[in-house]
């Protein structure tokens, strides 16, 4: 499912016009980026969390030469299920 598509359903189950959800859906991922970029934690109570998580620094292999090379400490974006999520998708 992509964005038009769940922008067509919540639509349509919510009996609401498509450009006030799609309104609604980009906001909530844009608040959702904008929080969790500033190292906030968002949590969506029996949906799931939001968070940045750290990368150590490490030491890789460059795949075409097989040489050693530094790969450098980052942020990345990470998203863990909440109970009712995990527990409605291994029903």
């Amino acid at each position: 499912m992509n964005k038009g598509e769940l922008v067509e359903l919540v639509a349509q189950n919510a009996d609401l016009p498509k450009k006030v959800v799609d309104t609604v859906i980009t906001e909530v991922f844009n608040t959702i980026i904008e929080t969790v970029s500033a190292g906030e934690k968002v949590t969506l109570v029996g949906f799931g969390s939001f968070e940045v998580r750290k990368r150590q620094a490490r030491e890789g292999r460059n795949p075409r030469t097989g040489e050693p090379m530094k790969i450098p400490a980052t942020q990345v974006p990470a998203f863990s299920a909440g109970k009712q999520f995990k527990e409605r998708v291994s029903a």
